[in-house]
């Protein structure tokens, strides 16, 4: 063989080797990356033809379907409108799909392997998609749309023993019916004031303000170098990292025990425990309550974003960076940045005696026959305390409700532990971001909540957002 053909045979080979490795890249290798991608329309034209599964919440109620639309195909409809408009999503030629519908498509649209569909095929049996039950309960979200009544904010309440979504509720939202416009997914796409399509429970990313002092305290707890009876100077204008960090108007406590400075939401106190705790121990707790990355939440990726610091030009970093004060950081201060989701998270994992259940969705899968194809079982997502540690928590979070700064969140005869917060936005106008993460009941929970709402004029946390919690909590409680 000459030179010139041993060349252009080695150049059919390499063509050959580049083209099968693509080929390979995207039918078999990401195939599934490709299929949830949420700019890929060709399944959703494929899926037309398949009569998409139910979803149904908690109690039955049908939150979409699929009707016969023209030409052998099916269209998808939400017969409860905006009421979980965020956590389900939509599914649409035109658009894609979000939510729920993304997250759980292959159940929804049939898809059972390519055995399954070989089997299908050759039984004649139409395709046809699983049902997905979830975990939600409408009256309950409900009760907390009307409560947030239009302001924009968030509330999300979860089962803490099972990590089970009760709850997710996002203002301002919309009408998943609405979108079969195009013009009107435009324009709330572009509506940048209110940004209605933004799931705020997953998505926004808000300082917490004192709610963080719970994971300083179970850090502090939990590493053995505090009790709730340990004292610490609770003065104003003590030096952290080196400059002087006031208390809410100034107020000086003097020698005060951690349960008090808890109660009272001394900022001085808690800054000065993280500061002797040190950067390695907050951030090995903020990782223990899933700061720092996506809550395995049966939820698109792209519609979660990571808690925790996020630096200018850097984005998210460790507690253990240089540019953290970490005294800060502790009293929700500093660069901290959270979801709705981890907040309640962290009350959850509290709640539960320490042990952080991984939070979902969805309930079970159940096929046309009725028959169940996939349970959520509950799974640990991580030991963040010790039951003993997790108990004197427990105590001094029942403390704040009980004659603290969250007595509004305080249900009759029900004991309830929480934990207000007041991030302040803009001080000159007197802008704050109010919060409360709790649990209900305290030494049985339930039901643990965390609610929000965006810059209010001289909001605070244990007005704003605990008549909001107690709401939620009661409907969730006796339904």
């Amino acid at each position: 063989m000459n030179a010139p053909i041993a060349r252009l045979y080695v150049l059919v080979l390499v063509m050959f080797a580049v083209l099968i490795a693509f080929t390979s890249r995207w039918s078999v290798f990401e195939a599934d990356a490709l299929n949830d991608n949420a700019l890929n329309r060709r399944s959703v034209f494929e899926e037309q033809r398949i009569k998409r599964g139910l979803i149904r919440a908690a109690d039955g109620t049908v939150l979409a379907r699929s009707v016969p639309a023209q030409d052998d195909t099916f269209r998808r409809t939400y017969p409860e409108g905006g009421l979980f408009s965020h956590a389900i999503g939509y599914s649409y030629t035109t658009l894609g799909r979000a939510g729920l519908e993304r997250s759980r498509n292959d159940d929804l649209a049939g898809r059972r392997g390519e055995l399954g569909s070989v089997i299908d095929r050759v039984i004649g049996r139409d395709p046809i998609g699983d049902n997905v039950l979830t975990t939600l309960d409408p009256r309950a979200q409900r009760i907390a749309l009307g409560a947030l009544n239009g302001r924009k904010g968030s509330v999300v309440a979860i089962e803490p023993s099972t990590g089970a979504v009760k709850v997710m509720a996002s203002t301002p939202g919309f009408d998943p019916r609405d979108l079969r416009s195009t013009k009107t997914f435009e324009r709330l796409a572009t509506d940048n004031d209110n940004s209605p399509l933004l799931n705020r429970a997953t998505q926004a990313g808000y300082p917490p303000g004192s709610t963080f002092k719970v994971v300083t305290a179970a850090a502090a707890l939990d590493s053995g170098r505090f009790q709730p009876n340990s004292t610490i100077d609770g003065n104003s204008g003590k030096p952290i990292s080196g400059v002087p960090l006031a208390n809410s108007g100034g107020r000086d406590f003097g020698p005060v025990t951690l349960t008090t400075a808890l109660t009272n939401s001394v900022n001085t106190v808690w800054a000065d425990v993280a500061e002797q705790l040190g950067k390695q121990t907050m951030q090995k707790y903020m990782k223990r309550f899933g700061f720092g990355e996506d809550p395995p939440l049966d939820y698109p990726d792209g519609q979660m974003l990571p808690s925790g610091e996020y630096v200018a030009g850097r984005g998210l970093v460790p507690a253990t960076s240089r540019f953290v004060d970490v005294g800060r950081m502790a009293i929700g201060q500093d660069k901290l940045r959270v979801t709705p989701l981890q907040m309640a998270m962290v009350a959850a994992a509290v709640a539960n005696r320490g042990r952080l259940m991984r939070p979902h969705l969805t309930d079970r899968v159940v096929d046309i026959d009725g028959r169940t194809v996939d349970r959520i079982e509950p799974e640990e997502q991580a030991r963040v305390m010790s039951a003993g540690n997790a108990d004197k928590l427990i105590e001094m979070m029942t403390n704040v409700v009980r004659e603290g700064t969250g007595t509004a969140a305080a249900l009759s005869g029900i004991d309830v532990a929480g934990k207000t917060g007041t991030a302040e936005i803009d001080p000159s106008r007197d802008i704050n971001q109010p919060w409360f993460i709790g649990f209900a009941p305290a030494k049985n929970p339930k039901i643990a909540i965390a609610v929000t709402i965006e810059r209010t004029t001289g909001g605070q946390g244990g007005v704003v957002a605990a008549p909001i919690a107690k709401q939620v909590m009661e409907s969730l409680l006796n339904g």
